[in-house]
Parts: structure tokens; sequence; C-alpha cells
């Protein structure tokens, strides 16, 4: 007996922290709508940390400046993150998604995979399947999710975001190579914008091209990395769904919309980062100890450092201070950075401090 073809779903929710916002403050209804720093009338130092479609069509980006945005948008409501908010929210909507699939992976905040391989017989049942999610979801949360469906978990994650907002794309598996070759390289994941560059010099613009490249030449110029392009190129991923038991780590990344060497900028994201990151650690009910860094040049040469601090914490100062100084060293070589990202682990449970106490 042949096993079942497996069917994954990727469900992302629609520019996530600005439509809380709007649902909780109707009158930003069709406005754009920017969460981060306070503009200062242009002359604020920091950064964007989302915006709304109607914000992005204004140019504006996440990790923008926020002066810069201001420039673009004036118009905006500039609004400072709720992440206690995000987070109550976030934690619903994942508990309305597993009890759909066999399997529950979260990705981040709005993001999730479901395998419902036994819960539908056939794509068409799945496409059912996720009409039905997407309306549970707006009734009860009032928000809107873009839902891509395919046979694996990379598949599914492309066409998530291809009809963003609101979407919903089926890719059959007789269907894979189809749909991904006119896409741009830029759509795989690990292809940034610097790889994306050099692929284009080789005469590689399209996934389809890639597909087609000597897979040698691809080794020879990029690795181990080449040869996974290569293999993503023509839609083949076995990863499983998992959802790992235990939180052994919390991190945020952030990837910048332009390569930077600005000191305050990088360090400004690292600030926000931290925040996010540490609503979420207060979340679960947890301090910690380790603190990593995590800092990827134009060229995707990445570094990471961390350190054990002396004493547990949850404390946004001791989290803010020791990822600073951790990052201070790539903030000296005057390179150009393209992602920074904050890590905490080394967890103690404070649910369990009390009631030791």
């Amino acid at each position: 007996m042949t096993e079942k073809k497996r069917i994954i779903f990727h469900l992302d929710m629609d520019h996530f922290y600005t439509a809380i916002e709007q649902r909780e403050h109707p009158e930003l209804k069709d406005r754009p709508v920017i969460v981060g720093a306070d503009p200062k009338e242009g002359k604020g130092r920091g950064v964007v940390h989302t915006c709304n479609y109607e914000a992005r069509k204004a140019s504006v980006r996440s990790a923008m400046p926020i002066s810069k945005a201001w420039k673009l948008c004036p118009e905006a409501a500039y609004l400072p993150p709720s992440f206690d908010l995000y987070m109550k929210v976030s934690s619903q909507i994942m508990e309305i998604l597993r009890t759909y699939g066999d399997k529950f992976e979260q990705w981040g905040i709005d993001e999730a995979f479901l395998d419902v391989t036994s819960r539908v017989k056939d794509y068409a049942e799945a496409e059912v399947l996720a009409r039905q999610i997407k309306k549970d979801i707006l009734e009860k949360q009032k928000l809107t999710c873009s839902i891509g469906i395919g046979p694996n978990k990379l598949v599914a994650k492309i066409a998530s975001d291809f009809q963003k907002p609101d979407g919903l794309t089926v890719v059959r598996e007789q269907e894979t190579e189809e749909f991904l070759a006119p896409l741009s390289v830029r759509k795989l994941l690990w292809i940034g914008k610097k790889t994306e560059q050099k692929l284009n010099t080789m005469g590689i613009k399209t996934i389809g091209d890639l597909a087609h490249h000597n897979p040698t030449v691809l080794f020879d110029e990029f690795g181990a990395a080449g040869t996974q392009f290569y293999v993503m190129a023509h839609g083949i991923d076995r990863s499983e769904v998992e959802e790992r038991s235990g939180v052994k780590s919390v991190s945020r990344d952030l990837t910048f919309e332009e390569d930077t060497s600005d000191p305050q900028l990088i360090l400004t994201a690292m600030d926000n980062l931290s925040a996010d990151l540490l609503e979420d650690v207060l979340k679960r009910s947890l301090c910690f100890r380790t603190v990593t860094i995590r800092a990827r040049y134009e060229d995707f040469e990445t570094h990471t450092h961390g350190k054990s601090l002396p004493h547990i914490t949850n404390r946004l100062q001791d989290l803010k201070k020791a990822a600073r100084e951790l990052m201070q060293p790539y903030l000296k070589s005057n390179r150009k950075i393209r992602l920074v990202g904050v890590r905490v682990s080394n967890f103690t449970s404070t649910e369990k401090q009390k009631t030791l106490a």
C-alpha cells in the first residue's frame, strides 16, 4: 500500500500588528498605519517595526528609519507597539489552528504550518478546510489571513504569499514546478538580496532558471547552499511539520530593507527586537540567563555571539544592555549588515519559583 501524499498548509496573518490596531481602533480603517518609533514630525531616530498595505503603497517598509517613513507617508497613523495584545491574539489564533491539523508548527508570532494529510482526501477538500479556517479566524478574531496549500512546507509557504492579503492559493504536487518557475528566485527561502544579485549575474532570474541550471556550477559558486537552492527550485522539501516540546530558546530576527552599517539604526533595531522578544518570555512566565545575538553581513557571512549573565533575569534593561554589548564588535567592522537577531535561553520558570517560595 503506497503512502498517502502529504498536504500541507502554511497560514500567514495579514499585516498582523497593524491589523490588530485597526481592529481595536476602527477609525483607522483604510488609513496607512505604521507601528514603531515616535516619528517626532520627521526627526525621530527609531525604525518602523511594521506597516500595513496602505503604508507600503507609499514605499514604507519594515526596519526603515522612522524619519524616512515620515517623509514618505506623513499622513499615516504612527502607533507604539502593543506587544501584550499582539501576543494574546497570537496565542488565541494558534489555539484555533491546533484543532485543524494532525501536526502543528508555529513559525513566529503570526505564521504556522499544518499537516492535514489525514483530515482530507484530496486538494479539493483541503481547499474547503482552508476556507473554514479563514472563516473561523475572521469570525472569532475579526482578522484576515492568507493560506498556501501544497505538497510540502516550502511550496505551501511560497503559496501563502502569492495572493496577499486574504488569499488562498492551492498548488498540487504535479503543478509545483510550473507554479514556481516564473517566480523570482528571491521567493525561495534563504535567498536574499545579495544572493539574488549574484544569481542574476549568472543569468538566473527566476526559480525556473535556477531549476534548469547546472547544479555543479551552483555548488562551485555557493557551496552546499547552491545544492540546496537547486533542490528547492524543483519544489522538493521533505522537512516535517513538527511542534517542539518545551521551550529551549526564544528569538527574534529582523532583515533590513537595505543593508546598513549605521550603528544607531542597528542598535535601535536590536532594542526593538529585545522588547518584542521579552514580551514572549514574560508571557511564558520565564526568566533567562543566556543572551545571544546574530549578525549577518551583506555577503551572508553570519556570526553569533552569546554570554551568560551573572544572574537570571526577565528585565528589559538587562536584555537590551547585553544585546548591545554583544553587537559592538560587529559595528566596528564598518561592513554592511543585512540581518540582526536576539535570542535568550537557559530558562527558569517564574511560576515554579512562586510555587516553591
